[in-house]
C-alpha cells in the first residue's frame, strides 16, 4: 500500500488559502434588496432590482438541492398553472371591453408572469437559508428598516410633494419608452403622486414606491416586523425611539389619503389585541389600549383631523371602483374557468360607454377591468377558478401557521391576512406581494425552528 503526500519545499510556510475576492455569505440578495431597497429607487431600479436579484437566488437553490416548500404550496403552483394555461385567451375581448390585441397585452402579461415568478422564487430561497446562513432575526430588522425608509419616504412624500428626479435609468432609455406612464413609474423617482381627491391638486405620499397605495399597502404589512424588531426584548430607548418612530408615521399615513390603509391599520389594531388576550398577556394589551388613547389625543388635536374629514366627504373614487367591479365580474362570467389571461380596458368611462380617452384627456374613461385589486385582475384574468386558488393560498397559509403564538407568529400572520383585504383594493405587484411573501417565508422557517426544537 502506497500514500501519496505533497512536499514543502524548504524555507517555505504553509499559509491558509485566500479567500475568493467575490465570495459573499448566503442570504446577500436578501440583505441588498432591503437595506439597499432606497438606494435602488434612488437608481430608478426600485421594481426591477427585485427581478434581477432572482438569478442569484435561483443559482443559489439549483446548487442547493433539495428545495423544500412551505405548507400549502401546492395551491400557488396550481395557481401559476392556471395562470399559464389562461394566455390561451389572452386574444379573445369579453363583450364589455374595449376591442385590442394579443400583442398589444403581452408588455402587461410579461410583467405580471414575472412578478409572479420573481416573488416565487424569492420565498424559496428565503424560506431554504439556514438559521446559520441568514438568522430570522436579521431578517425581521432588514424588514423593520424598510418600515422605517417607507416611513421616511412618505414624510418627503407629504412635505415635498413635488420633489422628483430623472434617475440614471431613465436617463439611459429611449425617450418613447420613458414616456410611457407606466415605465415612468417604474423608474423615475418622485416622493408622491399629486391628485385632486379633495378638489384641489395635493400631494399623496409614494416613496420609495411607485404608487400611493403600493406605500399604504407596504407600510402596514412592514409595521409587525418594525413592532418586533424595535420592541421586543429591546431597550428602553429603542423602544422610545421606535414610539416616535411610529407617531411619525401618522402624519404621511394621514395625508396619503388612503381609505383602505386606514381600515387595515384598524383590523391589524384590533387582530394584535385579541391575539395578545388571547395568549393571557392582559398588560400588554392594555399598555396597547393606553398608548392608542394617547395617539388618538395627539391626532384629534392637530390638523390631520381636517385632512381625514375631508377625505371622507370626497369619495371620488367609490364610483370608478364600483363601475370596474360590476363589469368586471360581468367579464369574467363569460369565461369562468380559465378568464382572459389577463386585464382589459372598459368601453367608456363611468357615465357612458362614449365617453373614452381622448388627446385632450388622456386620463378619461377607459378605466382598467381587473385593476382593483388582485381579486379583480385575477378573477377577469383566470376566471373562477384561479380566483379561488389565490385567495385560498392565502387562507390556508393563515390557517397553517394559525398557532404560532410568538413574536414572528403574530406579525407574520398579519402580513399574511392584510392582504385578504387589500386584494379587493389595491395591486399587489411587485413590492407588496414581495413584502407578503417575505413574511411567509419568516412564519415557514419559525415553524420548522420551533418543530426541531420540540423534537
Amino acid at each position: 500500500m502506497t500514500t501519496q503526500s505533497s512536499t514543502v519545499p524548504l524555507g517555505s510556510t504553509l499559509r491558509p488559502p485566500k479567500p475568493a475576492l467575490l465570495a459573499l455569505r448566503p442570504g446577500w440578495p436578501l440583505s441588498a434588496l432591503l437595506l439597499g431597497y432606497p438606494v435602488w429607487w434612488a437608481l430608478g431600479l426600485g421594481t426591477l432590482i427585485i427581478y434581477a436579484l432572482t438569478v442569484p437566488m435561483l443559482i443559489h437553490l439549483a446548487r442547493h438541492r433539495p428545495v423544500r416548500v412551505p405548507k400549502g404550496f401546492g395551491l400557488w403552483l396550481l395557481f401559476l398553472v392556471w395562470v399559464l394555461v389562461s394566455l390561451i385567451m389572452i386574444g379573445h375581448n369579453p363583450p364589455q371591453a374595449l376591442p385590442s390585441t394579443a400583442s398589444g397585452r403581452l408588455i402587461s402579461v410579461a410583467f405580471t408572469l414575472a412578478g409572479y415568478t420573481a416573488v416565487t422564487i424569492m420565498l424559496l430561497y428565503a424560506g431554504n437559508l439556514s438559521e446559520r446562513d441568514y438568522p430570522r432575526l436579521r431578517m425581521v430588522r432588514h424588514l423593520g428598516f424598510l418600515f422605517i425608509v417607507t416611513v421616511v419616504g412618505g414624510l418627503a412624500g407629504t412635505f415635498f410633494g413635488n420633489l422628483e428626479f430623472t434617475s440614471p435609468v431613465e436617463l439611459v432609455l429611449p425617450p418613447n419608452i420613458r414616456a410611457d406612464n407606466f415605465v415612468r413609474s417604474l423608474v423615475h423617482p418622485a416622493t408622491a403622486q399629486l391628485q385632486q381627491v379633495l378638489g384641489y391638486e395635493a400631494p399623496r405620499p409614494a416613496a420609495p414606491f411607485g404608487y400611493t397605495n403600493s406605500w399604504g399597502f407596504c407600510l402596514s404589512v412592514l409595521l409587525g416586523w418594525f413592532i418586533v424588531s424595535w420592541f421586543v426584548r429591546t431597550g428602553r430607548l429603542r423602544r422610545g425611539v421606535g414610539a416616535l418612530i411610529l407617531l411619525a408615521a401618522l402624519v404621511p399615513t394621514v395625508y396619503s389619503l388612503n381609505r383602505g390603509l386606514w381600515i387595515g391599520l384598524g383590523l391589524a389594531l384590533v387582530y394584535i389585541a385579541v391575539r395578545l388576550a388571547a395568549q393571557g398577556k392582559f398588560f400588554v394589551v392594555a399598555a396597547l389600549g393606553v398608548a392608542s388613547l394617547l395617539g388618538g389625543v395627539i391626532f384629534l388635536g392637530s390638523p390631520l383631523t381636517t385632512i381625514v374629514s375631508e377625505r371622507l366627504d370626497n369619495p371620488q373614487s367609490n364610483l370608478t371602483r364600483s363601475y370596474t367591479a360590476e363589469y368586471t365580474w360581468q367579464a369574467a362570467l363569460t369565461s369562468p374557468i380559465i378568464g382572459y389571461g389577463g386585464t382589459r380596458s372598459a368601453q367608456g368611462g363611468t357615465q357612458s360607454i362614449a365617453i373614452g380617452q381622448t388627446a385632450q384627456c388622456q386620463l378619461c374613461g377607459n378605466p382598467t377591468l381587473g385593476g382593483n385589486g388582485p381579486f379583480w385582475a385575477v378573477l377577469i384574468g383566470q376566471g373562477l377558478v384561479g380566483a379561488a386558488l389565490h385567495v385560498g393560498y392565502f387562507l390556508r397559509t393563515a390557517w397553517c401557521y394559525r398557532r404560532d403564538t410568538t413574536p414572528i407568529g403574530l406579525a407574520g400572520l398579519l402580513a399574511v391576512l392584510l392582504p385578504l383585504l387589500y386584494m379587493f383594493l389595491y395591486n399587489s405587484l411587485v413590492a407588496p406581494l414581495l413584502l407578503v411573501f417575505l413574511s411567509i417565508a419568516l412564519l415557514w422557517r419559525n415553524d420548522l425552528a420551533r418543530t426541531e426544537a420540540a423534537a
